[in-house]
């Protein structure tokens, strides 16, 4: 098992609506002790994140979180917001509703307004796969894609469910060549984690690994 590989790969994430700054510093702290991907925290704590890490790791954030039915205009404000605080990475959330409903042509319009308030900064679009039929899953592979969005992202871990395997593999065989794959929500520990890096994820959201890898460490 390539440790340093999973951990590479990983959102060091902290999401708890009761997260503290002396929390959000500590995942700083490992993100930057184990060389994670990034850290990806609240809205709030970014800018003070930021100032904290200096260039010693990205910032990542979350915006339309965790339900995705904003408006368009406030995840654009959100992400502009975001950026403007120093974030280098976007996660959003789609309207999961639209999707129901069939609007694709909305969700294409809504990521290409948020891609473009990133200003050049990754964005990953959260589906939520636990709430979606497989079609619809496939047809937001293609929306995605075609939005120009970097990632897809498969779960928010707020809504009862999380990354599957099988979501990872679907992904993986349906998304275009120039679109990466982030697996987020219940990835149980790093035999969990080198699934997905194998099945085609490239980034994990998880505050599970670093724990694991730090169990690891203990004599």
């Amino acid at each position: 098992m390539d440790l340093k590989r999973i951990l590479g790969a990983v959102d060091h994430t902290l999401l708890n609506p009761a997260a503290t700054w002396e929390q959000v510093r500590t995942v700083c702290d490992d993100g930057v002790r184990y060389r994670t991907a990034s850290v990806c925290i609240p809205p709030s704590f970014v800018r003070q994140a930021r100032d904290y890490l200096g260039d010693r790791l990205p910032v990542c954030t979350v915006i339309g979180f965790p339900n995705g039915y904003s408006s368009t205009a406030v995840k654009c404000f959100e992400a502009g917001d975001a950026v403007d605080s120093g974030a280098d990475e976007i996660d959003m959330v789609i309207n999961i509703g639209w999707a129901k409903d069939n609007r694709w042509d909305d969700l294409l319009q809504e990521i290409q307004a948020v891609k473009n308030a990133c200003c050049g900064r990754i964005l990953k679009v959260i589906v939520e796969t636990c709430l979606l039929t497989e079609a619809e899953k496939i047809q937001l592979c293609r929306i995605v894609s075609d939005a120009g969005a970097d990632f897809i992202k498969t779960s928010t871990g707020f809504a009862g469910g999380g990354a599957t395997r099988e979501d990872v593999a679907l992904f993986a065989r349906y998304v275009q060549p120039h679109v990466k794959i982030k697996a987020a929500g219940g990835i149980s520990g790093l035999e969990d984690a080198e699934a997905f890096l194998q099945l085609g994820a490239s980034r994990l959201g998880t505050s599970r690994i670093v724990k694991a890898v730090k169990e690891l460490e203990q004599p």
